[in-house]
């Protein structure tokens, strides 16, 4: 049981004493940076399926 509450000991102490938290403006930005990056790829994601479902009614139009 003395293992497993000084595990739990430094667990905390880590936390509060050694991580460095971001700043609610640093948390900010990089949400931003997340969405942004998201959204561009979601884009990018789409203009190709799109792309490629006009390539195949094309081909498929050619043979049917």
């Amino acid at each position: 049981m003395k293992k497993i509450r000084a595990y739990f000991k430094e667990v905390y102490d880590e936390l509060v004493h050694k991580v460095s938290w971001p700043t609610l403006k640093e948390l900010q930005n990089s949400a931003i940076v997340v969405m942004v990056a998201s959204l561009i790829i979601a884009l990018i994601i789409y203009m190709m399926d799109t792309s490629f479902t006009n390539v195949m009614k094309f081909i498929y139009s050619m043979f049917y």
